[in-house]
């Protein structure tokens, strides 16, 4: 991709889509890190929009666990991965019990340890049971909400992390750009549309709303206390925990 920082707003919502998923943008979409922060909760609904019709597909043949399954498998491969990487490397990481440089060394190194695959195994399986359990628990059209608003919820949380931690690396690394100016209200206002969606679906919306906020001061809390500064993957990390936390919290049984 050809880097800008002033691109426009359909061009900086491709670059977005290019950064964070496989889907398809055209020919020779742009690299614009600043200017596509703000679009990470719309390329989230676009994800979410196609798990609705994936879901849709798949509990068409299958009962509900198989279709979970299939749910899980299209979100891992929509990103290709992406996030679940920076999952494993900020556990192997953060769980080193190293220095923090030492750590962030860890972080950049491609293999995958005994803590990062444990987080990763963990990771899947929760955000397996999360969207069974919305489908179990939930009416079809609450689960359907659900699955719309949860992955633009969990990428958004990514403008709170590079708000509010600073980087973390000397030089360049996979997260830099996305740093290279202060955020401003207009990076958040598109967050107003899954918040917005959510108010209408009653108690389970309380709960995405409510889970979404206390997940992200929980998790931005702990990467402050363990290494003060947010990396690249401990942004795709808070991603995929918070994705997991969240359908997680929709499923429960409250009523």
């Amino acid at each position: 991709m050809t880097r800008t920082d002033t691109p426009g707003f359909f061009a900086d919502l491709r670059a977005c889509m290019a950064f964070i998923t496989i889907l398809p943008t055209g020919k020779n979409p742009v690299y614009s890190p600043v200017g596509m922060i703000r679009f990470f909760p719309v390329v989230g609904l676009i994800i979410g929009t196609l798990l609705v019709i994936t879901d849709f597909l798949a509990s068409m043949v299958w009962p509900a666990p198989a279709a979970a399954l299939v749910d899980l498998i299209f979100l891992v491969a929509v990103t290709g991965a992406f996030h679940l990487d920076g999952l494993g490397d900020t556990a192997d990481g953060i769980f080193s019990h190293q220095s923090r440089e030492r750590a962030l060394e860890i972080m950049k190194d491609s293999r995958t340890g005994m803590m990062g695959l444990v987080a990763v195994v963990l990771g899947l399986a929760a955000k397996l049971a999360g969207i069974w359990s919305v489908k179990s628990s939930c009416s079809p059209v609450q689960a359907m909400a659900i699955l719309l608003l949860v992955p633009s919820f969990s990428r958004a949380s990514m403008i709170l992390g590079i708000k509010y931690l600073k980087y973390g690396r000397k030089g360049r690394g996979t997260g830099k750009d996305l740093f290279d100016r202060p955020l401003n209200s207009k990076d958040f206002y598109l967050c107003l549309i899954p918040l917005g969606f959510s108010l209408l679906l009653g108690y389970k919306g309380l709960i995405l709303i409510s889970g979404f906020a206390m997940g992200c001061v929980a998790i931005l809390k702990f990467y402050e206390q363990k290494m003060n500064c947010i990396t690249g993957d401990m942004l795709g990390a808070m991603t995929e925990v918070m994705e997991a936390l969240l359908f997680m919290a929709a499923g429960m049984n409250v009523i």
